[in-house]
């Protein structure tokens, strides 16, 4: 079992994708006294979630030239950049290794991996997967982590490589739910991530089975079912639906609609 309460919050790039405008109590737990706005995949962001009572937090990790990882979901800088031709210092960034020693060890992470369109072509040992390895294996033994993808090979890669860390699929906007779920339990991971687009609560479309009954296909096939970026006047349907992980970017709304 992957996430221990259900549904398991899951703090999006810490307390939220993009620049998030937070209240006094949320600058000073992350050491942001001075500042009203946290910016996302960074440690100020990631510990104003773990303070707004969240243990579970997701980041984006991509490889840089001189084969370290940093927080980003996109392939570029804010400049237009691309990371994979520039070192992690040029790139300002937060480094994986860095996010992980500043994060309290009760704090699970989530770490969404975005694998580049160099992957394709550089030796084996210089890809994302296998950087990735040495530092998830170290990080495994002090907290809860859980691996996402869009990659289903670089899943497989570390599930030959990386046993006992549970991994999940990860799907894009309004993919197939039917063929999420299957892909995931067929390739022998543990989780699957669907954007709430998949699951069709906001719109009639016959070939969406109830909430209820593919949440209950996911659960008999050994996968734990994420949502990733539900509103919160959605979050309650989700609960009782049975999905176990919100992946959420508006935690304070999220939070009080499940109370």
């Amino acid at each position: 079992m992957i996430f221990d309460s259900k549904p398991a919050i899951i703090g999006h790039r810490g307390f939220g994708t993009g620049n998030i405008t937070v209240s006094p109590a949320a600058q000073h737990a992350a050491e942001a006294a001075t500042h009203d706005i946290l910016a996302e995949n960074t440690i100020a962001s990631l510990l104003a979630a773990a303070e707004a009572g969240l243990t579970w937090v997701e980041i984006d990790v991509q490889r840089t030239a001189d084969d370290d990882l940093v927080l980003r979901h996109d392939p570029t800088t804010s400049d237009g950049v691309f990371l994979i031709d520039g070192t992690a210092a040029d790139s300002g960034l937060p480094r994986l290794v860095e996010i992980f020693d500043a994060l309290p060890p009760e704090v699970a992470v989530d770490v969404d991996v975005k694998t580049i369109l160099e992957d394709a072509v550089d030796s084996p040992a210089r890809r994302t997967g296998s950087l990735l390895l040495p530092v998830l294996a170290r990080e495994a033994r002090r907290r809860p982590l859980l691996v996402t993808s869009f990659d289903p090979a670089l899943l497989l890669h570390l599930q030959e490589n990386l046993p006992g860390v549970p991994l999940g699929l990860l799907t894009w906007l309004s993919f197939p739910l039917w063929h999420g779920v299957s892909a995931a339990a067929n390739l022998g991971l543990q989780a699957v991530g669907m954007h709430t687009g998949s699951f069709g609560l906001d719109r009639e479309d016959a070939r969406i089975r109830p909430l209820e009954h593919s949440v209950d296909i996911a659960h008999k096939a050994g996968l734990e079912v994420m949502a990733w970026c539900p509103a919160p006047k959605d979050a309650a349907r989700y609960a009782d639906g049975g999905v176990d992980a919100l992946v959420v970017n508006d935690i304070p709304g999220v939070l009080s609609a499940l109370s």
